[in-house]
């Protein structure tokens, strides 16, 4: 009988280490339809259990409250954490106790306000875009990049970045910054100076050249034009920047009353480079106007073939027979 007592004792034992095991070590989570859990900074445990029984990820409090106190979970960490199928309750506390966070691909292509610029990444992380909007208003947040609020999309170069879900604005100009640094070797910056500008200026540029052509081929001549007028003393004259000043980025034809558009930005109101780019300049641009070749061009316009690239003059006589041809190219196709 004693023995008979000792195999049911035994048998009740293995049954419940079989399911407690399976409790928290076998597949108890359920992940959600966006695969994600998102815990906000600030946020309690409370918070954490209500969206984890909100969004189904798991189906009871109990068992994840027993879980959190075996692996000690009680400091809360921010971020987004992937929920995968088949998840134990251990391997999720655990994540969450470790902070593990899965990263948030944002990919910036050619953006050309900081208005943009601030949505995408609003939409992408925890904070709101009017948070990083004010921080890249901040003369005194700039300081630390050796930049101003005019000037800071030079640093926003067109790549990939890996990012935490709740990083803070601050830090996300930081990863912009090593980017930057990064791209901005010994070897670019001696180029920049050769040409009598800071590496802000030569980004500057390649936004405007980015903005005025996508044929590849063209942008070294571009960029030599405008190199040109630079040293001569000449406007830029570069319609691309009189769309930014007006912000109409849809305009396919610029008049001469749009040309008398007041903005700093206005290069044929003002000489020089405009005080910050119109656009987020791509690398290869860049590289375009640092290793620009030596031209005698003045001019260029774009090509009658509407075939997207440019002809390029050194003479005013030239350029205005070739500008005729395009504008009316552009009347015959009725372009407004």
């Amino acid at each position: 009988m004693k023995k008979k007592i000792l195999l049911i004792a035994a048998g009740i034992i293995l049954l419940l280490v079989v399911f407690f095991g399976w409790t928290f070590f076998g597949p108890a989570v359920h992940s959600p339809e966006n695969k994600y859990l998102y815990v906000r900074t600030g946020a309690t445990y409370n918070d954490v259990t209500d969206s984890l029984v909100k969004n189904e990820i798991i189906g009871s409090k109990t068992w994840f409250g027993i879980a959190a106190k075996m692996a000690g979970y009680s400091t809360i960490k921010p971020g987004r954490y992937e929920i995968t199928k088949g998840m134990s309750l251990i391997g999720l506390v655990r994540k969450l106790k470790n902070g593990t966070q899965s990263p948030v691909s944002i990919v910036i292509t050619k953006f050309r306000t900081r208005e943009v610029l601030a949505g995408r990444m609003g939409r992408a992380l925890e904070c709101d875009s009017t948070d990083i909007l004010a921080f890249m208003n901040d003369p005194d947040s700039l300081k630390q990049f050796g930049l101003d609020t005019n000037n800071v999309m030079v640093m926003v170069m067109p790549l990939t970045y890996e990012m935490k879900w709740n990083t803070s604005p601050s830090r996300i100009f930081r990863e912009f910054n090593t980017a930057w640094k990064t791209f901005w070797t010994n070897e670019r910056k001696t180029k920049a100076d050769s040409l009598g500008l800071t590496p802000a200026q030569v980004s500057t540029l390649a936004s405007i050249i980015d903005e005025e052509t996508n044929a590849a081929s063209d942008r070294p001549n571009i960029a030599s034009v405008y190199l040109n007028r630079i040293r001569t003393g000449m406007p830029l004259q570069a319609d691309p920047t009189v769309k930014f000043a007006m912000r109409n980025f849809a305009l396919k034809r610029i008049y001469e009353k749009q040309l008398l558009t007041p903005s700093p930005y206005n290069t044929y109101m003002n000489k020089g480079l405009p005080p910050g780019p119109i656009c987020t300049p791509a690398e290869h641009t860049i590289d375009a106007v640092l290793n620009a070749p030596k031209t005698d061009y003045i001019y260029f316009v774009a090509s009658a073939a509407f075939d997207g690239t440019h002809v390029f003059t050194s003479n005013y006589k030239d350029h205005m027979a070739y500008a005729r041809l395009y504008q009316k190219e552009l009347n015959n196709r009725n372009v407004k």
